[in-house]
């Protein structure tokens, strides 16, 4: 049987870290704790487990303080965990026979991370496999009997276990200091920080947050995009354009996003919103039907739907088709119940 050393990093997580320590008792052989500052009893908890404990000065890096975490670890495996997550009882049940007989060759264990939409993240699904078990030391080897090379993929195990994920607020606001932070430092943002950044804005962010992002926006315009990439800023800047009530703005990128045969959601969303303040209620939902029924949301899943349903609702209510302001309303309800 495997060991695993379970590694978090906290900071005041008093409230939750309890029941995230208890659902891994008896699970993993050591925890190790990371305290970036705390001031209340998270650590008095993490001493009821027997938690190895260990400060570490926060440098504004969370990927500093894991690898931290990691180089305290001493058993076969490491398991990420978050003080606002747990195990249920059935997934404690998974968890400990996959413990039992998981095979020596997996590097990566995948496991399902639920209860994303309730809570208002920055994914578009409730449930989703996330790398949670990492074998601490890797071993290589030769593969392929001719023209032999050095196995460097990871070898992948997608489990049944689901981890309960429940956070206490929404953590944009920390989010966006980081990111300006980041970008004020001069420090260029990852393919994946930049997706994370525009989808918490879809997500969380206030006027005040977009309007802060535009020049960054705009400069990674000058840059060499997927199509991916150039879609998201698009529609950061076509939202920009609406909250500004800047036309040339909103039509400069919006023009771009429709041209590509693939519209985005969030910017026919914006269209919409733009045509609804401006008291053109019909064009408003065309954009808004657009949105809801014949585009896929880059960012934030619910501008494909309940959020642009309602949208049409008001449309119809404002041009005076209460019947048809009516259903939308009610449809709008039932798609809301997906997020709650």
């Amino acid at each position: 049987m495997i060991t695993i050393s379970a590694c978090m990093i906290v900071k005041n997580e008093e409230r939750v870290l309890d029941g995230c320590l208890k659902s891994l008792d008896g699970l993993v052989d050591e925890i190790i704790l990371v305290d970036t500052g705390s001031t209340d009893n998270t650590k008095v908890i993490a001493e009821k487990y027997n938690c190895r404990i260990f400060d570490f000065e926060w440098i504004d890096d969370f990927a500093a303080a894991r690898n931290f975490s990691f180089s305290k670890a001493a058993m076969d495996y490491i398991y990420v965990a978050d003080a606002d997550e747990y195990i249920d009882e059935i997934n404690r049940e998974r968890f400990y026979k996959l413990k039992q007989c998981l095979l020596p060759e997996i590097d990566i264990v995948q496991m399902f991370y639920t209860n994303q939409l309730e809570f208002n993240t920055t994914y578009n699904f409730d449930k989703e496999y996330r790398p949670k078990l990492y074998k601490r030391l890797r071993q290589f080897s030769w593969v392929d009997p001719i023209h032999e090379t050095v196995q460097i993929t990871p070898v992948i195990y997608d489990s049944d276990i689901e981890i309960i994920h429940m956070p206490e607020s929404n953590h944009a606001s920390r989010d966006f200091n980081f990111f300006n932070k980041l970008i004020g430092k001069g420090i260029s943002l990852s393919d994946k920080l930049l997706g994370m950044y525009a989808r918490e804005l879809f997500v969380a962010g206030s006027n005040e947050d977009f309007l802060k992002a535009e020049s960054y926006f705009i400069s990674m315009l000058k840059k060499e995009l997927t199509a991916e990439q150039l879609k998201l800023i698009q529609c950061v800047l076509v939202r920009c354009g609406r909250i500004k009530n800047d036309p040339a703005l909103i039509l400069k990128h919006a023009l771009k996003n429709l041209a590509s045969g693939n519209a985005s959601a969030e910017v026919c969303y914006d269209l919409g919103e733009y045509y609804l303040i401006n008291e053109d209620y019909q064009e408003a939902a065309i954009w808004f039907m657009n949105a809801a029924f014949e585009t896929e949301a880059e960012l934030n899943i619910r501008y494909s739907k309940d959020f642009s349903v309602e949208k049409l609702a008001e449309c119809y209510e404002k041009g005076g088709n209460l019947e048809q302001a009516i259903i939308y309303r009610q449809q709008a309800e039932e798609l809301r119940k997906e997020f709650i």
